[in-house]
C-alpha cells in the first residue's frame, strides 16, 4: 500500500513539474525577446503621439536625475545612467515594448539597491522607495505601450513580475526611513495595463470589423455579378432556343425538298432534328433552374422606361426608337445618331447592344438629372460600336446604394461576346459609355 501511494505522489509531481516547465517556456517565449513591434502612427494625428512620448522621456530623464541627486544623495555617476535608462525605456517601448519593460524594471531595481543605503543619511527627510516618482511615471508609460502592442497574456505576465519585484524589494528586503511607493505603483500599474488592454481590444475589434466589411462588400459584389450573369443567361435562352427551333424545323422539312431522298440522308436529318429537340429540352431545364433561384419574387410589371413586359420577346436594335421615345417621355433629352450600313447581326449582339443602351440611359436618368444624352451607333462590317454620352448634370442627386451594378452587367455582356467596354467621366463633367460588340470574337478589333 505505501508503494502505491509513493507511485501516485510521483505521478502528481511529474504533472506539476511538466506544467511548470511548459509555463516557463511560454514565459521565456513571451518575455525573452527582441522582436520589433512598433506603435503605428495615428491616422488623424500622424506622429504626434510619438512626439509626446519622446518629450515625456526627456522630462523623465532630467527630472529623475535631479530627484536622485538631490533627494537620494546619489552621485552623477549613478543618477545619470539610472535616469537615462528610465527615459530611454519610454522611447524604446515605441518599437520594442518587451525589451523596454525589462530596461525599466531593471533600472528600478538598480536604483532601489543604490538608494537603500542612503535613505537614512538625511534626518527628517524621507525619500520615495523602492519606486521613485520618475521611475513610476516611466514604468507607467512603458506598461501602457506594452499593453497596446502585445497579447493580453504577455501584459498579465509583465504586471505579475512588476508586482513580484515590488514585493521582493519592499516586503521581503525592506529599508528604513523611506516613503513607501510600492502599493501605489502596483495599483496604478494595474490600471494602466487594463486601460492599454482595453484600447488594444478596441483597435483589434475595429480592424476585424473593417476586414468583415471588406469581405461583405466582396461577397455582395460577387453575388451581384452572379445574379447579373444569371439574368443574361435567362435572356439568351430565347435567342438560343430560337436557333435550335429553326434547326429542328429545317431538318424536318429538308427531306421534302429533295426528290427521292436516300435513306442515309433521311437518317442524318432525323438525327439532327432529334438532337435539336433534346437540346431544346435541356435549355428549358436550365432556364427552370435559373428561374427557380428566387421563386418567391413576384412578377414585375412592364418597365416604364422601355415599355417591355417580363415575358415579351427579347428586344433588338429595331426597337431602339421606341426605347428612346419612352426615355424622352421620362424627361430626358436624347439625340440619336446612326452611321454605317445596317447589316443583320447575331441575336446575341442585337440583344446586348439594346441592353447596353437601355442601361446607360437609365443611369443618366438616375444619376444625372437635367443632363442631355446622345446615342451613337456605328455599324461596321464585323461589329457595331455603341456610344452613350451625357452632359454635366444640372442638379445634385443623392448617392445610390446600387451604383456600379449596371456597369457590371454591361461589361459582362460585352465580355461574353468578346467585345470591349469603356466607361468613365468626360472632360466636360459628363459621362460616357463606349462598347464595341463584334459579330465574332476573333474579329473584335477589326472596324471597317
Amino acid at each position: 500500500m505505501p508503494r502505491v501511494v509513493g507511485v501516485r505522489d510521483t505521478g502528481v509531481q511529474q504533472v506539476v513539474v511538466g506544467r511548470l516547465l511548459r509555463w516557463l517556456r511560454v514565459l521565456r517565449a513571451d518575455l525573452c525577446t527582441l522582436r520589433v513591434d512598433p506603435l503605428p502612427p495615428s491616422v488623424w494625428l500622424r506622429w504626434l503621439p510619438h512626439g509626446v512620448v519622446c518629450l515625456a522621456a526627456l522630462g523623465i530623464a532630467l527630472g529623475g536625475m535631479a530627484e536622485l541627486q538631490d533627494g537620494g544623495n546619489l552621485g552623477f555617476g549613478l543618477a545619470f545612467p539610472i535616469a537615462a535608462a528610465q527615459g530611454g525605456a519610454t522611447v524604446l517601448a515605441l518599437w520594442r515594448p518587451v525589451p523596454a519593460w525589462w530596461l525599466s524594471i531593471g533600472a528600478t531595481v538598480v536604483g532601489a539597491v543604490a538608494l537603500h543605503g542612503k535613505l537614512a543619511m538625511t534626518k527628517g527627510v524621507t525619500f520615495t522607495w523602492p519606486w521613485t516618482v520618475s521611475g513610476i511615471i516611466a514604468h507607467l508609460f512603458v506598461l501602457l505601450l506594452v499593453a497596446l502592442r502585445v497579447p493580453t497574456r504577455v501584459s498579465a505576465e509583465v504586471l505579475a513580475i512588476t508586482v513580484l519585484v515590488t514585493y521582493a524589494l519592499q516586503g521581503v528586503w525592506g529599508a528604513s526611513n523611506y516613503q513607501s511607493t510600492g502599493v501605489v505603483a502596483v495599483c496604478i500599474s494595474a490600471v494602466f495595463v487594463v486601460l492599454g488592454t482595453a484600447l488594444r481590444g478596441r483597435r483589434e475589434a475595429r480592424a476585424e470589423l473593417g476586414r468583415q466589411t471588406t469581405l461583405t462588400e466582396e461577397e455582395r459584389n460577387r453575388r451581384t455579378l452572379l445574379e447579373e450573369r444569371s439574368r443574361i443567361a435567362r435572356e439568351l435562352h430565347d435567342v438560343v432556343a430560337h436557333h435550335m427551333s429553326v434547326i429542328s424545323i429545317q431538318a424536318q422539312v429538308a427531306p421534302h425538298l429533295v426528290e427521292n431522298p436516300s435513306a442515309e440522308l433521311r437518317e442524318n436529318l432525323d438525327g439532327i432534328r432529334q438532337n435539336a429537340l433534346e437540346a431544346l429540352t435541356e435549355l428549358r431545364r436550365v432556364l427552370g433552374v435559373l428561374r427557380a433561384e428566387h421563386p418567391e419574387t413576384p412578377e414585375q410589371p412592364a418597365d416604364p422606361a422601355t415599355g417591355t413586359a417580363p415575358h415579351a420577346p427579347q428586344p433588338t436594335l429595331d426597337r431602339l426608337d421606341a426605347l428612346v421615345e419612352n426615355t424622352r417621355a421620362a424627361g430626358l433629352s436624347v439625340r440619336v445618331d446612326v452611321q454605317g450600313v445596317r447589316r443583320p447581326l447575331p441575336s446575341g449582339v442585337e440583344l446586348s447592344a439594346y441592353r447596353i443602351v437601355q442601361e446607360a440611359l437609365s443611369n443618366v436618368l438616375r444619376h444625372a438629372p437635367g443632363a442631355t444624352a446622345s446615342v451613337r451607333l456605328v455599324h461596321y462590317r464585323h461589329g457595331v460600336d455603341v456610344r452613350i454620352a451625357n452632359s454635366r448634370p444640372t442638379r445634385s442627386v443623392a448617392a445610390s446604394p446600387g451604383a456600379g451594378h449596371g456597369l457590371l452587367g454591361m461589361r459582362e455582356r460585352a465580355a461574353m461576346l468578346g467585345g470591349t467596354l469603356r466607361a468613365g467621366p468626360r472632360p466636360d463633367g459628363g459621362y460616357e459609355v463606349a462598347a464595341y460588340l463584334p459579330t465574332a470574337p476573333f474579329l473584335k478589333t477589326e472596324r471597317e
